[in-house]
């Protein structure tokens, strides 16, 4: 499982000309589901995202996490993530789990934010979406986790 985390000044998804989820300063996360996930490496990796300390703290150093930079979260699902891109010129998305099982362990792991989170909005899975953000600083960080 991926997730690209950016920290971002204000970020918002659209679907259909409509805004389904918008914050202002926290996190824009999105998450890529491989084939061998599962719902405690979703819950693991997102603890991690909400525990990673990439906002100023009263140094001026990135000391402190989203939560205690009084932040939100927006989750958007991105198989690209998954993709493959070592051989050749197009993306090989055999890595990403099948849509059907990856909207089941998507909507776990929002249930599991919402239910361990506060400051949490997502995208809409399998939605043709149109994210806009303002990355602050930029700051984009690539957080993995695999269980072997």
């Amino acid at each position: 499982m991926r997730a690209l985390i950016q920290r971002v000044q204000q970020a918002k998804v659209v679907v259909n000309e409509q805004t389904v989820a918008e914050i202002q300063h926290g996190l824009l996360v999105f998450i890529g589901i491989a084939k061998t996930d599962s719902l405690d490496i979703a819950q693991k990796l997102l603890d991690k995202v909400f525990k990673y300390r990439i906002f100023e703290d009263q140094n001026g150093k990135m000391g402190w996490n989203v939560s205690q930079a009084q932040g939100n979260v927006l989750l958007v699902s991105q198989f690209t993530l998954m993709a493959n891109t070592q051989k050749g010129l197009r993306p090989d998305f055999g890595p990403a789990m099948p849509p059907s099982e990856a909207k089941q362990l998507y909507d776990a792991l929002v249930n599991y934010a919402h239910q361990n989170y506060s400051g949490v909005q997502t995208g809409i899975f399998g939605a043709d979406m149109k994210v806009h953000l303002i990355n602050d600083g930029p700051v984009t960080f690539n957080l993995e986790y695999n269980e072997l």
